[in-house]
């Protein structure tokens, strides 16, 4: 029997428990069955994707924890109008593979607002998923009836969930653009600079850009500076990421996109693991920074609002954020609320609005 929204809400915030539980055991002893298998491929996961290194995945997981924690989802949804919906839709979830556990966000929004699951899985990440949607159907049985996982083409689905780059939004809009459905595309994230950020202000800055290898549309792949900025501030600060160099695909990135800069003798710095360069590109390679001098802070705000929908975060100190709203604290970026959509599309009121 599918559970209703306080125990579908309840399931989650324990599910937040049991993710940590699994996270900070040293053996999978006084683990439950579903959680002796998650914490299997936490560990087991590098052999399957290099990038999904186990420090990686647990700090993914860590994330979504802290997401479900009971304070920050009751009143995320505090304010919805959910019921449970006369004739609920299955809902089809494409999930991207370029971080651990990426489509979680909509696989929660889908099951809290009593519809059903149907997640079309990334050859990226085809485990961790399922593994975490078995232990939170260990905690509510009643959720096992309304979740599906495939790898194969979907098919009989209401509406759909797709990310993807800019290339594959093309194929999702061609194949899914009949359905409704939140089809999302490339972005990238920002910080803007003044020269009076801290020391472990801009350490911190250093997570937003290299957790994850950078990878994520929340990883910060260009930099705003004034006119005039010490550069040699930023890149000291990237010094607890020097073992970036050691993960091999990591540094054979690196290595071509230093080789391109030596072929062309475009001007850059380099820390040994990483490259940062004068660029206009919002995005940047793996193991590249861009960095763009301002003279004016106005002119970057000005910047953000063109390229509003080609931008998930703008990354600021305290002292900014008057300036920039909804933007970031240095060094939160990988650390999203429950209400932090992506794209910043409302996931649960396009569901919501999927029964009126």
């Amino acid at each position: 029997m599918k559970p209703a929204f306080k125990k579908r809400v309840d399931a989650f915030v324990e599910l937040g428990k049991q993710l940590q539980n699994t996270v900070v055991a040293s053996s999978s002893d006084s683990l439950s069955p579903a959680g002796k298998d998650l914490f299997h491929d936490i560990t087991e996961s590098q052999n399957k994707n290099p990038w999904f290194t186990s420090e990686n995945v647990k700090k993914a997981i860590m994330g979504l924890s802290a997401m479900l924690e009971d304070k920050k989802m009751r009143e995320w949804l505090k304010d919805y109008p959910i019921q449970e919906p006369k004739n609920p839709a299955k809902i089809a979830v494409v999930m991207a593979g370029n971080l651990p556990v990426v489509g979680f966000h909509d696989f929660m929004c889908v099951l809290l607002t009593g519809n059903n699951f149907l997640g079309k899985l990334s050859k990226q990440d085809k485990d961790l998923p399922v593994k975490i949607a078995a232990l939170l159907t260990e905690i509510e049985p009643g959720f096992s009836s309304l979740l599906e996982f495939t790898e194969d083409k979907i098919s009989d689905f209401d509406a759909v969930i797709a990310t993807g780059s800019n290339n594959t939004s093309r194929y999702f809009e061609y194949y899914f653009g009949k359905y409704p459905h939140i089809i999302r595309r490339n972005r990238n994230s920002i910080a803007i600079l003044d020269g009076n950020e801290t020391p472990g202000e801009l350490e911190a800055l250093s997570d937003d850009i290299f957790m994850f290898y950078g990878m994520g549309c929340r990883s910060v792949s260009m930099v705003f500076v004034p006119v005039g900025y010490d550069l040699e501030l930023l890149l000291k600060s990237f010094s607890k990421w020097e073992f970036l160099k050691d993960h091999h695909k990591f540094h054979n990135n690196y290595e071509y996109q230093k080789a391109v800069l030596l072929v062309n003798q475009i001007h850059h710095f380099d820390t040994g693991y990483s490259i940062v360069k004068e660029g206009d590109q919002l995005a940047s390679p793996l193991s590249v920074l861009h960095y763009k001098t301002y003279k004016d802070i106005c002119d970057v705000k000005k910047y953000t609002e063109e390229e509003e929908k080609n931008i998930q975060c703008i990354v600021v100190r305290q002292g900014l954020t008057h300036i920039f709203n909804q933007s970031v604290k240095l060094g939160r970026t990988q650390n999203p609320g429950p209400d932090d959509f992506a794209d910043g599309v409302d996931t649960i009121d396009f569901l919501l609005r999927l029964g009126s």
